[in-house]
């Protein structure tokens, strides 16, 4: 969930391409290449290297593919552009986010703010407990602040660290941390897809909160008792020996409880509902004045001198904002975790969420998500059906249109009559929204959310998709409830 990091101006508003000449097989096509074309480029040539540039063009060539079936259908160049256009303006936000979210990392670095909650994490936070420990903290974080993005972007960064020193797979790490960050920001009345949902299928927003806790708390349940598992079968090298590893992180940094005060200010501002690029900007401000005050031998050794003056400062902390810094510590392990790529870290995600708003604004120009919408109502013979097909449009638009908004946009749109229709309750369609198309969009690499945690927390899809209990879960845990007809709320009583 993007929460306030991305968006747009009226988001129940977006248009929806309608296209009756185009066939399902022709809506589909493009989809087809695509996912073909990727599992070639990752499977079989690049693996993780895909994301450094390749995995791109092949969404550009997605989008030519789907111009081609456009143009046999009589959609033109201007239209399909005037939808790219569109989907790229709904990204500014993530795009200015993400070069903040670099910006942020590089200063917390050098200020000792991360190595901070590393050096006090690593004693308090047991490695047998650690995983349900970063659920439970990512949740809380994110049911205060309403944005998983910042979340994993604050605290999600300091716990892959800690996880990193334990010896736990940082796949299982950034699972848990993304399993806690959307729960929080799924049931917090603060988070823009909670009340995106409800206002797109006509539901109280509290009522809509109310009635996914009968999804969500078992979701979260389960979750917290797979990792509960994983952790007490873990293989962290028994109780390992951190005491070298605090020793070089107190030597390499002045560490200070102090420090701490930051980013309890950014997430206070995010709390107050202060737009998270301002929060964000005066996180990174406050960190590069910390880092000069608790850390000047740093600022001095990243700008090459051996005095601190005003130049020397400002040439350390704009280093650290903008592009690739790294402290040394006697540990190994630590050298390769303490450091930052700044703003230009942050290039690669941001040229990947590009490509893929590209091939999703040509998609919606030629009709295709409509159509292949619309296909999915015409399979629902009954109400197991109706959510099913709520579901696959869901994960469908969140494949194709690479836009979480749209992945909630479009179907609940597309949906809302035939629920109605069933005599539903439309919390039945919010909750379906939220369980299927807000929670999956991380899973999806070349998603905005997908890619932006990924290049946040620097691990990829692949490595933390299986992990992301919550996230993957969530839409079989909506079948399931639909499937028994658990609490199925109608309009009025049958």
């Amino acid at each position: 969930m993007q929460s306030q990091d991305i968006k747009p101006s009226k988001p129940q508003d977006v248009h929806i391409v309608e296209n009756n000449e185009l066939s399902i097989i022709e809506a589909l096509f493009p989809v087809l290449v695509l996912v073909l074309m990727l599992f070639y480029n990752v499977f079989i040539v690049f693996g993780d290297d895909a994301l450094s540039g390749s995995n791109q063009f092949i969404l550009l060539l997605g989008a030519a593919v789907a111009a081609v079936v456009g143009f046999f259908n009589k959609v033109s160049y201007k239209q399909m552009l005037d939808e790219v256009a569109e989907n790229l303006k709904s990204t500014a936000g993530a795009l200015l986010i993400l070069l903040m979210v670099g910006a942020l990392a590089g200063t917390w670095l050098i200020s000792g703010i991360i190595p901070t909650m590393i050096y006090y994490g690593l004693q308090i936070l047991n490695p047998t407990f650690f995983l349900v420990a970063c659920v439970l903290i990512c949740a809380i974080i994110s049911i205060a602040t309403g944005s998983s993005w910042t979340t994993s972007a604050t605290v999600g960064i300091a716990l892959i660290g800690i996880g990193e020193t334990l010896g736990i797979s940082l796949g299982m790490t950034a699972g848990a941390v993304l399993s806690g960050a959307y729960f929080g920001d799924k049931m917090s009345p603060l988070s823009d897809t909670t009340n995106l949902a409800p206002a797109m299928a006509g539901a109280d927003l509290f009522d809509h909160i109310k009635y996914m806790a009968i999804t969500t708390v078992p979701t979260f349940t389960i979750t917290l008792i797979l990792f509960l598992i994983i952790g007490l079968n873990i293989d962290v090298l028994g109780s390992p020996d951190i005491t070298d590893k605090l020793l070089a992180i107190d030597g390499a940094f002045n560490i200070s409880p102090w420090l701490f005060a930051v980013p309890l200010l950014v997430v206070g501002l995010i709390v107050k509902k202060t737009p998270p690029l301002v929060a964000l900007l005066v996180g990174t401000l406050l960190a590069g004045i910390a880092a000069i005050i608790a850390q000047p031998q740093i600022v001095m050794q990243i700008a090459g001198t051996e005095t601190l003056n005003f130049q020397s400062a400002y040439k350390g902390v704009m280093q650290s904002i903008t592009v690739d810094t790294a402290v040394e510590t006697t540990s190994a392990e630590l050298n390769d975790l303490f450091s930052a790529g700044g703003m230009k870290g942050m290039l690669g995600t941001i040229w990947l969420i590009i490509c893929a708003m590209v091939f999703g604004g040509v998609m919606d120009a030629i009709g295709a998500l409509s159509r292949i919408s619309k296909a999915l109502i015409s399979l629902a013979q009954s109400t197991f059906g109706l959510f099913a097909s709520t579901v696959a449009s869901c994960l469908a638009l969140n494949v194709t249109a690479s836009d979480q908004y749209l992945a909630l946009v479009v179907p609940g749109k597309m949906f809302k009559k035939a629920y109605d229709d069933r005599n539903l309750a439309p919390e039945n369609l919010s909750r379906t929204l939220e369980d299927s198309g807000t929670v999956t969009s991380v899973l999806i690499p070349w998603n905005t959310c997908g890619a932006y945690q990924s290049g946040v927390l620097g691990v990829s899809v692949a490595d933390y998709f299986l992990y992301a209990f919550f996230n993957w879960i969530s839409p079989f845990m909506t079948l399931l409830v639909a499937g028994f007809a658990i609490k199925i709320k109608q309009i009025k009583a049958s």
